[in-house]
């Protein structure tokens, strides 16, 4: 193909949205800076600004900064190095930004990682990404207690939830949890990050060496194409480019406005638009440890965020709740919605929801994942179609394929879903063969990476998403992929085979529901509750089946194949034993 070609049929892919933008913000040029960088722009131009609001506490980009840069030394004078990986197990707390941009400043990686994770799930997490250190919750000690030692984890630093409360709330945290979580045994191995910052710091040395976009920064999560999990790892320039193309989009967006991040850290959608986004725009994100969705109207009284991003669940409780009779949402701009697809009844609801409570916004959507780091089209203001996900975001390219034989599809016929992006991942870290299967060289001379997603695309270029061609299930914007939970299932002693599938649930969207076969001789009335708790030992919390089903032999295809349709269609749960 000759290069006119290429750039002919380049200029076709873009010529459906390519319209909704001016040209230069097609063509965005990513600086040679880090995350860190884009946030210390924002503390020199916004000193006095708040940078993070949490549990009504203001920390203000100069003090931010100054975290950051003190908690980098630390690192930094006590052996992390450029490369290094440290794990981040936190809910989302002020500690996270400071780790987080700590670490890019000396190039070391961080790994997020759910801090509700199993026991074997975080032992595996830190073993393969080969973390030097850890940031845990102190709520859970028992639980990195047990497997660290099997690890090669040379520190434990401890963070409480109420280390960056005010002073009123961290005593009434403190004596309401006196008692209830296991006491640590504080010494040189498992440090309280304050301490470990104290120990370390050197204040006669100052780090003047910077790393670039290209320079990895961030290992997320994703299944991938086999459902295992795999370690997603994204260079600067991802988050960099993301927020340049939000900033073109989310036109109203002014320095001040805040951000609510009810979408967790360790979720390329929390981390990269709720959180790092707002950093670089001089705006601030407001922290929500724990989510209680009974109670989003009151939060949402309480925060008063010009922007909202969360998944459909959350915007389901919140038509749902009836806590607040007068809530004025006036203040919000924007209300986005990702991970999952909004049906165009909640869509409705939402939209008269939002009219009634004074609010000019209109819920759009977004589709994205982790490879892409979350965010890869975007409906917003006008540029808006019912039921749509919107448009590939500026610099990105979409297209919809056969996925047997990579023929790009006509308007409106359903296939795989493939984007083109300067913020694709680097690969599946020490995983070749996966990395190959995600990212692939096309005709046209670039790197696709193929989603696994099925969708359409109008003749606008808007994208309508049709679901997942892999067995993923979402539940409550969760990623949970089957295979993961069949393995843990099949190691129980008692199991012979089990086969898990996702059946609507009225909240969460959908949940796991697992059918099982039992060897020989086994009953399910003595085995069921023990495979609960194996369950929840194994597997995170949303990852545990709502409900265990007892099968003598699960049913066929005609090729022998278990056939999933039939058991989702199973809406009953009696056993046949």
């Amino acid at each position: 193909m000759s290069i006119f070609e290429i750039f002919r049929m380049k200029r076709k892919l873009d010529e459906t949205w390519s319209k909704y933008y001016k040209e230069e913000e097609l063509n965005i040029k990513i600086p040679n800076i880090s995350m860190y960088d884009q946030v210390k722009i924002s503390a020199y131009k916004y000193p006095n600004n708040i940078a993070i609001s949490y549990e009504g506490k203001k920390i203000y980009y100069k003090d931010l900064q100054k975290k950051i840069d003190v908690l980098a030394n630390a690192f930094y004078s006590y052996g992390i190095k450029k490369g290094d990986i440290v794990t981040i197990c936190l809910p989302n707390m002020p500690e996270v930004l400071y780790a987080l941009y700590a670490l890019n400043k000396i190039g070391a990686i961080a790994n997020m990682l759910h801090p509700l994770s199993a026991e074997e799930e975080i032992k595996q997490s830190i073993e393969s990404t080969k973390s030097r250190l850890i940031l845990f919750t102190d709520m859970f000690f028992d639980k990195i207690e047990n497997i660290i030692e099997e690890t090669l984890v040379e520190k434990v630093l401890l963070v409480s939830p109420a280390d960056s409360l005010p002073k009123i709330k961290n005593v009434g945290y403190k004596f309401k949890r006196r008692g209830k979580y296991k006491k640590v045994p504080f010494n040189d191995y498992y440090l309280k990050l304050n301490r470990f910052i104290s120990k370390y710091y050197d204040k006669n040395f100052e780090l003047t060496k910077r790393f670039g976009a290209n320079t990895p920064a961030v290992i997320l999560h994703s299944g991938g194409t086999s459902g295992k999990q795999k370690n997603v790892v994204l260079q600067n320039r991802a988050f960099i480019l993301g927020s340049k193309q939000e900033k073109i989009c989310l036109k109203k967006l002014r320095p001040g406005d805040c951000c609510l991040g009810i979408m967790p850290n360790f979720h390329g959608f929390g981390l990269s638009v709720c959180m790092h986004t707002p950093l670089t725009l001089g705006c601030y994100t407001i922290l929500v440890p724990k989510f209680d969705a009974k109670k989003f109207d009151v939060l949402l009284k309480k925060t008063k965020p010009t922007c909202v991003l969360g998944v459909p669940t959350l915007f389901e409780a919140l038509v749902s709740n009836k806590n607040v009779k007068k809530l004025d949402l006036s203040n919000l701009k924007y209300v986005i919605s990702g991970g999952d697809i909004l049906s165009n009844k909640l869509e409705n609801k939402v939209n008269e929801y939002l009219s009634e409570h004074n609010s000019s916004a209109h819920i759009t959507q977004g589709y994205g994942l982790s490879e892409a780091l979350a965010a890869v089209t975007l409906a917003y203001d006008d540029v808006n179609k019912p039921g749509s996900v919107g448009i590939p975001f500026p610099s990105n390219h979409v297209k919809i394929i056969d996925s047997a034989t990579r023929k790009t599809l006509k308007f409106g016929e359903t296939g795989e879903i493939v984007v083109h992006s300067k913020a694709l991942m680097m690969g599946y870290l020490n995983d070749e063969t996966e990395t190959n299967s995600s990212l692939q060289i096309h005709e046209d001379g670039h790197i696709w990476l193929h989603t696994g997603d099925l969708g359409y695309m109008d003749e606008d270029g808007f994208i309508f998403y049709q679901g997942r061609e892999k067995r993923m299930i979402i539940t409550s914007g969760y990623n949970v992929y089957p295979s993961h939970i069949e393995e843990v299932i099949e190691n129980h002693p008692d199991v012979l085979q089990c086969t898990v599938v996702g059946v609507p649930h009225t909240y969460k969207g959908n949940v796991a529901k697992a059918y099982v076969v039992l060897k020989e001789g086994r009953y399910s009335l003595l085995v069921k509750n023990d495979l609960k708790n194996y369950c929840k030992k194994n597997l995170a919390r949303y990852m545990v089946p709502v409900d265990f089903v007892f099968r003598k032999q699960l049913p066929k295809t005609k090729l022998g194949k278990v056939d999933f349709k039939k058991l989702q269609s199973d809406i009953g749960s009696d056993n046949d034993e």
